[in-house]
């Protein structure tokens, strides 16, 4: 099978009141997927040079890297969040370096990782875990799985209304259909894991898809996602044919493409053989599909954009609107006639007045660009990647210290051990680096976090707390101390009280833990 993973916050006393206020446009959807290259790439003649310039292929056989479960155990005692996710991203993509990629192939390029080695992402997930999966989960057609087939140029989806049994799922797999797992992640805990400590390397939500297509079949028409796919080949094979942007305009797209028929996307760049244990990365705009072997199936997880544009869309509207209360000149009246001389049907007029308009604009546009609240819009991107998060999944260590492992029970006909001492000697930090973040939406400084996230893709509206102007400081040194420990007693409030009721807080929405396990 195969897996794709797709400053500091101020005070409420030096946030401006019109950068942060403002209600900015939200994001946009989107997939992805990947490819491999090498020996078994089959470019025609005429293509060859170009596809080899176009892809890279790394030949990994030999090399040693840990299994996955002894790396996650392994991750689970690295002390920052953000250098777990550096390490298991390295793994991902072994021996290919992680600087490397980012220079070279990352939105650049497709690149192909062949290792020999089928059981290099074991354990990340198989079709005996989805087999499970359905026989003891409430897995939902169009919800949680879809079923596809691609025959004769055309694809179609057969999903039933209900809950997906395996008399069923099995019964359309063995007809030629495809099934797709749209967020193992809610019901596998290891996909769980993985996603969540990639997360933090991205800075973008980090989702996934399951895809198991038949012998011989093809479950998707060739298109092209708006998302960066690394397509990890867990089982069996699968051929896959890769095929460059068709113009300028669907380099690095903002939206997924349509079906294409073959005629419409030329020749491939890469036309390989995915086998167990290979990777296979391309950037959003790289057309591709994939199609079974006739003696094998295949099972992958694909895994998502986060780009100057998107930014830019929050960034913009807000501007526009503070420069608007600001300046005058932004708020006179267009020229009465601007229809006449303006427009699509007068673009081709020698008007000097056209020349005046545009110029005017234009200017209005630099003075935009000088009111532009910058860090008010990378909040609300924030904001939004706070919301698309997986929540954390703890370590043992990190549960004894945190609310999910208090020692609270029922015993003897009453409730025991509900209170957990913090004092001023107790040792905290949060949960994660990436788990919590101070915003201001205007009069109100709010802090944004992940710990109560659902697994499943915002079934809960996005968490967050009115904090008081007391507590501010002291939730941005602790932000800013991660990954080290510091002491209730450290916590820059102005008294003992406020120190405590802020540590007691985070404490109950599972924000931090402290370093020695939690004690009635």
């Amino acid at each position: 099978m195969t897996s794709v993973l797709q400053a500091k916050a101020p005070a409420a006393k030096k946030i401006k009141k019109k950068e942060n206020g403002i209600q900015l446009n939200k994001k946009s959807n989107k997939k992805k997927r990947m490819k491999p290259l090498k020996s078994r790439m089959r470019p025609s003649s005429s293509e060859k040079s170009r596809g080899e310039k176009d892809c890279e292929t790394d030949d990994a056989e030999g090399f040693d890297s840990p299994a996955l479960d002894a790396l996650l155990t392994d991750l689970a005692k690295v002390n920052n969040s953000r250098d777990r996710a550096n390490r298991l991203f390295q793994w991902l993509i072994h021996p290919v370096q992680d600087k490397s990629f980012l220079r070279e192939n990352w939105e650049k390029k497709p690149m192909l990782i062949q290792r020999q080695n089928p059981d290099y992402y074991k354990g990340l997930f198989s079709t005996a875990e989805f087999d499970q999966i359905l026989r003891n989960d409430n897995v939902q057609y169009g919800v949680n799985l879809d079923v596809t087939s691609y025959t004769n140029g055309k694809r179609e989806k057969h999903n039933p209304p209900g809950r997906a049994l395996p008399y069923t799922v099995w019964d359309f797999y063995e007809s030629g259909c495809s099934l797709r797992m749209l967020n193992p992640q809610a019901f596998s805990s290891t996909v769980w894991q993985v996603l969540s400590i990639l997360q933090e390397k991205f800075g973008s939500m980090a989702g996934a898809n399951m895809y198991l297509t038949p012998p011989g079949t093809q479950g998707f028409a060739p298109h092209y996602d708006d998302i960066e796919a690394f397509v990890v080949q867990l089982e069996g094979k699968k051929h896959w044919r890769v095929y460059n942007p068709r113009s300028e305009d669907e380099v690095l797209p903002l939206v997924s493409s349509p079906n294409f028929s073959q005629k419409e996307i030329g020749q491939p760049i890469m036309d390989v053989v995915l086998e167990a244990g290979d990777l296979l990365y391309f950037p959003r705009g790289f057309i591709h599909q994939g199609d079974c072997l006739p003696d094998v199936h295949s099972l992958h997880i694909t895994v998502q954009r986060n780009s100057w544009g998107d930014l830019l869309l929050k960034l913009m509207p807000a501007a526009l609107e503070i420069t608007m209360e600001d300046d005058v000149e932004f708020r006179k009246g267009l020229p009465l006639d601007y229809l006449q001389f303006m427009g699509v049907q007068n673009s081709e007029k020698e008007d000097p007045r056209r020349d005046k308009f545009i110029a005017h604009v234009q200017g209005l546009m630099k003075k935009l660009i000088q009111c532009a609240p910058v860090d008010a819009a990378v909040d609300q991107k924030a904001k939004d990647f706070l919301h698309d998060c997986l929540p954390p999944l703890l370590n043992s260590e990190e549960k004894a210290g945190s609310v999910y492992g208090a020692p609270a029970r029922w015993g003897d006909g009453e409730a025991l051990n509900v209170t957990v001492e913090l004092k001023g000697q107790t040792k905290i930090r949060l949960m994660r680096a990436g788990a919590a973040r101070l915003c201001s939406d205007g009069d109100t400084v709010r802090l944004y976090y992940t710990t109560e996230n659902s697994r499943v893709y915002h079934k809960e509206e996005p968490k967050d707390i009115e904090m008081k102007a007391e507590h501010i400081d002291a939730m941005e040194f602790l932000i800013h101390s991660y990954p080290k420990f510091v002491s209730v007693a450290s916590l820059p409030c102005e008294t003992a009280e406020a120190k405590m009721s802020l540590a007691e807080l985070l404490f109950e929405k599972g924000m931090i833990h402290t370093a020695e396990p939690s004690t009635a």
